[in-house]
């Protein structure tokens, strides 16, 4: 590296871009180079890269430069240094002798640094697969992510599968009890695949606020996610979701429909009284009337809700409490909640949106 090599960039500019990798990069971790910081000074900019094994991130933020150079910083310390800075702007200066120091305001610090030798190579694709809008990938595995399976054993349902093709884009998670997807309409290449659901969480956490088109490619098992100033890259899992569409129910005995917000409300009181290990609630459902009742350890919980209904006069139905408020977490204004039988699979549609559905299976009692 280039000796005295320097940066001089707003300290809120390099705060944000390390926000975006300081959940990405491990306190702790097996391999102790991932700990570290890599830093890479480019011509007007300086580059900041990070990954957990999982995903990779690079972030390139706008910096008056000196030089050209990389090198390894302690990841957390050097977050924590820029965090408390004390002047609205950041200079670092890469001396020789391993030696990174750090001047902001009146405060002065020095960090020892270390060659980027040995840091693994993040691999980003380079050729263009299509594109999409960063919120809208975001806004489309948020509204699924609940429902994906937290168990080990449950392989792929651990993850959140992205369907893409001419008509739009389509997200589905499962962990065998219950159900959701969402579809957006729009024109994308054909591919599915499936993403760990943390790193779906990252995703999201990324791009969730950034109105810009994504670049996208699938290869080698990872989805790479190019924006502005930010490229991503996850590892894929293997295989697909099985056929999800024979579990959603096509035909009904009875029809409902709710306040969403007032429905989920309603579930929460009410299930701080169910039994703690299925959590358990009963929902009784008539012309006028919903009354969701619960009965646990310490007491018993009962409210009642309008609604509007057809089909039977009356059926009750047990399920999962906590089931049931994910389902609905997603749902503004009214909820169409359609009852295939007291023991059979219950869909749930969002009336304003109808992109969402949700499957929910009813506990057997």
């Amino acid at each position: 590296m280039e000796a005295s090599l320097k940066v001089h960039i707003p300290k809120r500019t390099l705060a944000e871009g390390l926000s975006v990798l300081e959940r990405i990069i491990p306190s702790r971790s097996s391999n102790p180079v991932l700990t570290y910081l890599p830093i890479e000074l480019s011509e007007g900019a300086l580059v900041l890269r990070g990954t957990n094994g999982e995903v990779d991130l690079e972030v390139k933020l706008p910096a008056e430069t000196e030089g050209l150079g990389q090198v390894l910083v302690p990841a957390q310390t050097f977050f924590q240094i820029v965090r408390s800075a004390p002047g609205d702007l950041v200079e670092l200066v890469f001396g020789e002798g391993e030696q990174l120091e750090l001047h902001s305001g009146a405060f002065s610090t020095q960090l020892s640094t270390t060659s980027p030798e040995g840091y693994p190579e993040l691999l980003f694709a380079s050729d263009e697969g299509g594109r999409i809008g960063a919120a809208q990938l975001a806004q489309a595995i948020t509204r699924v992510r609940y429902a994906a399976s937290t168990e080990e054993y449950r392989a792929i349902f651990r993850g959140v599968q992205i369907e893409m093709s001419p008509q739009g884009l389509r997200t589905v998670a499962s962990d065998g009890f219950r159900l959701a997807r969402y579809d957006l309409p729009m024109e994308l290449p054909s591919r599915k695949l499936v993403v760990p659901a943390k790193s779906a969480d990252e995703i999201v956490r990324v791009f969730k606020d950034k109105e810009e088109e994504l670049v996208f490619s699938v290869r080698e098992g990872s989805l790479t996610l190019r924006g502005d100033s930010l490229r991503m890259s996850v590892k894929l899992m293997e295989g697909e979701f099985p056929d999800y569409e024979r579990v959603i129910p096509q035909s009904f005995v009875l029809e409902a429909l709710l306040k969403a917000e007032a429905f989920r409300e309603s579930l929460r009181r009410v299930a701080v009284l169910s039994d703690r290990n299925n959590h358990r609630v009963n929902l009784l459902f008539s012309q006028e009337r919903l009354t969701i009742d619960a009965e646990g350890d310490y007491g018993r919980g009962r409210e009642e809700l309008p609604l509007r209904s057809t089909g039977e006069p009356q059926l009750m139905v047990a399920y999962n409490a906590q089931y049931l408020i994910d389902a609905l977490g997603p749902v503004e204004g009214e909820v169409r909640v359609r009852l295939s039988g007291p023991t059979s699979p219950t869909l749930l549609q969002a009336v304003e949106d109808e992109g969402y559905l949700a499957v929910v299976v009813p506990l057997r009692v």
